[in-house]
């Protein structure tokens, strides 16, 4: 492919709207204006791409102004569209930006996130070196607050997500999942898509999709962007709760979970439920109670040390209630979900927003 022309500025012109570029990328956004702004500002430092990219903002019928500003940036970016997404949530808003994307590869992002300047052009560059179905980066993360910063040392760490390598920044090679992702436009196409009865882990039962297809998905550390994690156990537990109760539709749909390690959060809150139960009855329950509490406060202690060694002794008080969160809130969460599934429905969409 040939370069892309550049404007006086230095940075690459836009497409016409006549030839298609090589890159689309698409952004799901609903109710983003203190970051959307900064996000589509941060695209101009991107270095170009050969053949040119296109960047198509799905918006979920935004009403805090978000819209506005969507709009006035497309006045003057020919580059960028605003799509409307009137499912409002993230799986409908990809399939519409990629249903759009004339590129032949689609780069996914989000708004809550920094990308180094070379990020689009690492992901073509990737897909093309490793003919992987699905490129990505590692789940880096940057934080401020104290509380954020030990939810980004915890999110890092096998304490808290188990022996999930896309959370691990030195690691190459195939992996279940990515951050994000990049992908060629025939291949999500051949997919069907993201799954639009799911509000969380599209991204995850997608590439659970492809991989069961016979494709690969490809981690590189040269594929750098930086997360922000939530900045409150609050937040943090409401953001897991979610990801657990949607599990189990991407379980139940697949008839397997994509690793073990989906399981064991919903495994330990159901035995400490049900012994804290029976524990008011049987005195062995008891017995047995204190010891599951005994060795999970345990495992909190030690893996707060572990992590705290490496990423400042400062956070020690705060990780052992950070990894709890971690925890039990995709638990309970997997267990709504079960019971959302054994009545036979569906939940409401309300549960993420």
């Amino acid at each position: 492919m040939s370069a892309a022309p550049r404007d006086p500025a230095g940075t690459a012109a836009a497409p016409s709207r006549e030839v298609a570029p090589a890159v689309s990328i698409v952004v799901p956004c609903r109710n983003e204006r203190a970051h959307v702004a900064a996000f589509l500002e941060s695209l101009v430092a991107q270095e170009p791409v050969p053949g040119g990219v296109e960047i198509l903002v799905a918006d979920g019928l935004s009403d805090d102004g978000t819209a506005e500003l969507l709009a006035e940036h497309a006045r003057r970016r020919p580059e960028l569209r605003v799509i409307p997404n009137a499912g409002r949530i993230v799986s409908t808003g990809l399939n519409a930006a990629v249903r759009a994307a004339r590129g032949r590869y689609i780069v996914r992002m989000d708004v809550h996130t920094r990308y180094a300047p070379d990020y689009v052009r690492r992901c073509v560059e990737t897909i093309e070196a490793t003919g992987a179905d699905n490129v990505g980066g590692p789940a880096r993360t940057e934080a401020a607050g104290a509380w954020q910063r030990a939810i980004a040392a915890a999110y890092a760490s096998p304490f808290a997500v188990g022996g999930a390598r896309f959370h691990f920044a030195d690691y190459e090679g195939e992996v279940d999942t990515v951050t994000y992702g990049c992908w060629e436009r025939a291949t999500l196409e051949r997919l069907g898509l993201f799954d639009e009865g799911l509000v969380r882990n599209q991204d995850d039962e997608l590439n659970l999709r492809l991989r069961r297809a016979g494709g690969r998905v490809w981690q590189s550390p040269a594929i750098r962007s930086w997360y922000r994690p939530r900045v409150s156990l609050g937040r943090l537990f409401r953001q897991y709760y979610q990801y657990g109760f949607w599990k189990v539709a991407v379980i139940r749909k697949h008839r397997l979970p994509a690793s073990p390690r989906h399981l064991v959060p919903v495994a330990f809150v159901s035995t400490m439920a049900v012994l804290g139960a029976a524990a008011l009855f049987w005195a062995l329950a008891r017995v047995l109670f204190c010891l599951e509490c005994a060795a999970y406060l345990g495992f909190l202690v030690l893996g707060s040390l572990a992590i705290a060694r490496r990423r400042g002794w400062g956070l020690l008080p705060l990780l052992p209630p950070t990894l709890a969160a971690f925890h039990v809130s995709y638990g309970l969460g997997f267990l709504h979900g079960l019971a959302a599934a054994e009545r036979g429905g569906r939940a409401a969409q309300d549960l993420t927003r």
